[in-house]
């Protein structure tokens, strides 16, 4: 799994950091910091994060052609350009 951040379009609203402390740490109150290669055992964390994402600013790709879990699968599918939402 590969993990890329707009970092342009985030606004800060820290919903990944919540739902995903293992990839996502807020730095100070503005700046995201997160691992653009994490562990699999990850996964479901970082797509609820994706999908909770008020601006969409995270891309994941699914390096392994795994499927999502079905209540991110359209979030991730928008997220990731690979379907319609």
């Amino acid at each position: 799994m590969r993990v890329v951040v707009d970092l342009a379009r985030c606004q800060g609203y820290a919903q990944c950091a919540f739902l995903a402390p293992d990839t996502f740490r807020m730095w100070g109150e503005e700046a995201l910091m997160f691992h653009s290669s994490p562990d699999e055992a990850q996964r479901d964390q970082i797509l609820r994060a994706v999908a909770a994402c008020p601006v969409q600013a995270i891309l994941v790709d699914l390096v392994d052609g795994a499927e999502p879990p079905p209540e991110t699968a359209t979030a991730t599918a928008a997220a990731t350009g690979t379907g319609t939402a």
